[in-house]
């Protein structure tokens, strides 16, 4: 079990950095609404080696049976890898290879709500963004946010695989 988990936790990883990096250089003249969509494509995609190794694990390794506490379990910890992964990944493309991404997604965001709000409720926004910009701008904050998109999003294909994968031993066997 053990290295079927490392083994797709792994593929899971390489693949969520290589689409999140390609998605960075690739989409630097797209919108970041585009971005975003290419984003949560790219860790779906990625998340796919949840159900290959909960498969892998039942078909090739435990005779065609796993529960769905062992299934699921194989999920979270592949995802886990996946989670990891992004968030280092995450600080290392703030750090280094976009310092000024937090600035440049600040003023978008920015510019997006004065263009769709009304005055009034555009301040309002305003003081609450400005609160939380630092906290966003912290690289433990930034590392924790991806690391919890990519888990939830894999909890749920975690979930959802343990429920279609997971066989019982024939009765007698």
């Amino acid at each position: 079990m053990k290295n079927t988990i490392i083994r797709y936790g792994l593929r899971s990883a390489i693949t969520i950095c290589l689409l999140a990096l390609a998605g960075w250089f690739l989409g630097k003249n797209l919108d970041y609404s585009i971005q975003e969509v290419i984003g949560y494509a790219g860790i779906i995609i990625s998340l796919l080696f949840v159900f290959l190794g909960i498969k892998q694990y039942r078909d090739k390794e435990n005779n065609g049976i796993v529960s769905f506490g062992k299934a699921l379990l194989i999920g979270i910890l592949i995802t886990l890898i996946a989670a990891l992964a992004f968030g280092i990944l995450d600080v290392i493309y703030i750090k280094y290879i976009n310092p000024d991404f937090m600035a440049e997604y600040y003023s978008h965001y920015v510019e997006q709500m004065k263009n769709s709000l009304p005055q009034a409720e555009l301040e309002i926004k305003l003081a609450e963004l400005e609160a939380q910009k630092e906290l966003f701008s912290n690289r433990f904050m930034s590392f924790f946010l991806m690391f919890a998109t990519v888990f939830m999003i894999g909890f749920i294909i975690s979930l959802i695989s343990a429920l279609i994968l997971q066989r019982k031993p024939m009765p007698g066997n």
